[in-house]
């Protein structure tokens, strides 16, 4: 990727009045799951992805982008309400956001804008998000029509009738939301890719089911892909690429030890790209840091609203500057959270990170971690994780390491990118993690997050502050 640089041609002035005279198209597609990492573009040569890497030649890559949250509904919430989880009510998943909270395409339809949605939805309550629905967009998958919902397929054909027919005949802008299913588990039963010639993450535990896994993982990761294609083509075939802003990204990272459920990279790290043609100069990118939570300030500046810019009103901080470039600059800190998922996740996290370090605050250290991976969804390999653990020294860490959690946790994630030499104890860094911790104090009181227990930074031990509570 070339070094953070833009081009904007001399004949095009940007402002609010241009904006006005054809305001753009958002398009924001989201995959499901999908570490970062995991990608071409990030740096995982093996995985096939034809379509993104051409997107990621004509588009902006920001390659420190953050969900708020490593779990579905309150990484989502937060990317449709410009709201942290804690501040918008959506901070475990499968829950909604509070009542008198606005959403994103309550913004847009307030300023002109056609929205519509498809595949995916996992927003709550549904009177909230005024979306139009796309219908026809989510199938069973051919052959597995009675196993449930984790086996439901994106189909993006209904969009284009959608885009050709609008409901009032009008040429509006829109926003399209469209939420693939993949790489979500369950992953394709017939992989496409040689289990024996994937590679296995040291954070992982090497073995055929593993291998295997791994496979499955990466056909869904080219399945997606493929549905990214498919929707270019239709913007293509409609002639409305050139005034559409395109942004590509997952909801968090994929469902493996330290990704999903965990506030280490794997978990919170996500694919950001943005395509908009005659603006930004494709195949550069920006270490800029951002979070998913910037994404609606980011969309209503695009589209000539006036994003809030009271901290009061939104989290979100609009990253509009960083697209034109006017800066290569955005946060200096961002934050994620993790509450919990059901009965079999129960450990809830925090965190606060900048460029090179992160402080991860586990609320509940006497509290075994577990997750759907080993007490629900294995995809067949964990049996053989917990046999490798009695043989093989790696093994047995990375198992220690995945149940055991720390109160507290800090890693230089630049010389340690996979986060497994904790620095917490480390006289060194001391003065450093005193200063994280007591940022994080501060940004979990201006939250209102005190549904779990609390950190008392005087005598370095649990307050007993109320019971957990999982909505």
């Amino acid at each position: 990727m070339k070094h953070y640089c833009f081009l904007i041609l001399l004949t095009f002035y940007f402002s609010q009045d241009s904006i006005g005279q054809s305001r753009p198209n958002i398009v924001l597609f989201i995959a499901d799951d999908l570490g970062a990492i995991d990608l071409p573009l990030y740096g995982n040569p093996m995985v096939r992805t034809p379509n993104l890497d051409k997107l990621g030649e004509e588009s902006l890559i920001f390659t420190n982008a953050f969900a708020t949250s490593p779990t579905c509904s309150p990484s989502r919430a937060s990317i449709h309400t410009g709201l942290m989880p804690f501040r918008n009510g959506a901070h475990a998943n499968h829950s909604g956001i509070k009542e008198g909270i606005k959403t994103l395409p309550a913004y847009l339809k307030e300023i002109g804008y056609r929205v519509g949605i498809a595949g995916k939805y996992h927003l709550g309550p549904v009177d909230a998000f005024p979306f139009e629905m796309i219908h026809g967009t989510n199938i069973p998958e051919p052959g597995y029509e009675d196993k449930g919902e984790l086996w439901t397929d994106l189909v993006v054909d209904p969009v284009e009738d959608w885009l050709s027919t609008p409901e009032d005949g009008s040429g509006k802008p829109f926003l399209l939301v469209v939420n693939d299913h993949s790489p979500h588990v369950f992953w394709p039963e017939n992989p496409e890719y040689a289990p024996s010639e994937v590679e296995i993450p040291t954070i992982h535990i090497d073995t055929e089911e593993t291998r295997l896994a791994r496979a499955k993982y990466f056909t869904d990761i080219t399945k997606m892909d493929s549905n990214v294609g498919k929707l270019i083509s239709i913007l293509e075939s409609q002639n409305l690429e050139q005034n559409t802003v395109f942004i590509f990204t997952s909801d968090q990272g994929p469902q493996w030890a330290f990704g999903k459920w965990n506030l280490y990279d794997y978990g919170v790290k996500v694919p950001l790209l943005v395509r908009w043609p005659g603006i930004i100069t494709g195949g550069t990118d920006t270490d800029a840091l951002v979070s998913l939570v910037d994404l609606l300030p980011t969309f209503l500046e695009l589209a000539e609203g006036e994003a809030p810019q009271s901290p009061e009103i939104i989290d979100g901080i609009s990253f509009l500057p960083l697209l034109l470039g006017q800066t290569n600059r955005h946060r200096d800190y961002l934050y994620a959270s993790h509450t919990g998922d059901g009965d079999m996740n129960r450990t809830p996290i925090r965190m606060i990170r900048n460029k090179r370090y992160k402080y991860i605050l586990n609320l509940a250290p006497e509290v075994r971690y577990t997750t759907h991976m080993d007490k629900g969804v294995t995809q067949g390999y964990w049996p053989t994780w917990i046999e490798k653990s009695f043989q093989d020294d790696h093994a047995r860490a990375v198992l220690g390491r995945y149940h055991n959690r720390p109160l507290e946790e800090f890693y230089d994630v630049i010389a340690d990118p996979n986060e497994t030499r904790n620095l917490a104890f480390n006289q060194h860094y001391q003065e450093m993690i005193k200063r994280f911790r007591s940022s994080l104090s501060e940004w979990r009181n201006s939250q209102g997050d005190k549904e779990t227990d609390s950190f008392d930074e005087k005598n370095a031990n649990l307050v007993r502050g109320g019971p957990y509570i999982f909505k």
